[in-house]
């Protein structure tokens, strides 16, 4: 049986290269993604991949991934900070959840310093900057003992 991983990416994300380079980097989503099926492959694993400014479609995504995925990578970006929709979805989903986070998000400003939906997350990975989404995704072969 094929491991099946989703990511998922919330508001902004989709300015990655242009939106604050000094902070995000020059990475485009785009080319996270490209990376991230290239390494997919690699693993032997099946790949979703999605972008939404929305918080609800958000959601509506984590909710689908009970019957679609193996484990949940996730970068809440602005959500992280206030979405208490996305923690309850986040704590039904019943498996291994990766929060991800581009930046450090520990060394920036007060507002972007404290994540609440870590606290449904299984694992935490920020700091690493593009190459994050490829450790999360070895995390989420690791997590769910899954992979080739």
């Amino acid at each position: 049986m094929t491991l099946r991983i989703t990511i998922l990416n919330g508001p902004n994300l989709n300015l990655l290269g242009t939106r604050e380079p000094h902070i995000y980097g020059h990475t485009t989503l785009a080319e996270i993604e490209a990376s991230c099926e290239e390494r997919a492959r690699d693993l032997g694993i099946a790949l979703s991949f999605r972008q939404s400014n929305h918080e609800g479609v958000l959601v509506d995504w984590i909710q689908e991934a009970r019957e679609t995925a193996d484990a949940l990578i996730i970068n809440p970006a602005a959500y992280s900070f206030r979405s208490v929709a996305l923690i309850d979805a986040m704590k039904a989903l019943g498996k291994p959840i990766i929060e991800l986070h581009v930046s450090n998000i520990h060394a920036r400003d007060e507002l972007h310093r404290h994540s609440i939906t870590s606290t449904a997350a299984t694992a935490v990975i920020c700091g690493l900057g593009p190459y994050g989404y490829i450790a999360a995704l070895e995390a989420a072969v690791y997590l769910t003992g899954g992979g080739r």
